[in-house]
């Protein structure tokens, strides 16, 4: 009786794999996913949240690469309308582009890079002019003091907290209530 559970399969010693022609394999990759940001379908105007889980169609882009890394297209469907939604990777901001068939909605987090990032560009322009490097440094100077002056005042508190033993206030206690029941009795 043949064996059930064939692991390996009879390869004549004159086999060339070279002869076996490629097979076709489609380019698009049927891929079970979760959305990664909140998007709103232009069609129907519903909601869809970060994490919903969709079967999508994913292909890479052709002609656009960030230094030699692969973008990827990926496709889904809204859930109420049957839209089709498409974005893409961008591995320079380490986020998706939505392209079409919907709007992202706001997320505070990127606001808050955005303005980090302005800030820094603002602060690095200012640096050019010697002026204005002259006042930086002055108050990044003052800043430094402020911190300084906060953390000896916490050195200060900590050390008065150091100070205080908590056996001698336990005898301490003791004594004061020895003392008024000896009053009360007397």
């Amino acid at each position: 009786m043949g064996e059930r559970k064939v692991l390996n399969k009879y390869f004549p010693p004159d086999f060339d794999p070279a002869w076996v022609p490629k097979g076709k394999r489609s380019k698009v990759m049927n891929i079970r996913m979760m959305l990664p940001f909140s998007v709103q379908c232009k069609t129907c105007g519903e909601f869809m949240y970060a994490g919903k889980k969709f079967n999508s169609r994913c292909e890479i882009v052709e002609g656009d690469t960030y230094l030699g890394l692969r973008k990827y297209r990926f496709y889904v469907k809204c859930s109420v309308c049957c839209a089709e939604i498409a974005f893409k990777t961008d591995p320079q901001k380490a986020d998706y582009e939505l392209e079409a068939g919907a709007t992202r909605n706001f997320e505070s987090w990127k606001l808050n890079r955005k303005q980090e990032e302005e800030a820094a560009k603002a602060r690095e322009d200012e640096d050019k002019d010697s002026i204005k490097a002259l006042e930086n440094r002055a108050l990044d100077s003052k800043i430094e003091m402020d911190i300084l002056d906060a953390l000896d005042e916490i050195k200060a508190i900590n050390q008065r907290h150091r100070k205080v033993d908590p056996l001698h206030s336990l005898l301490l206690r003791d004594k004061e209530r020895a003392a008024a029941a000896a009053a009360a009795a007397g």
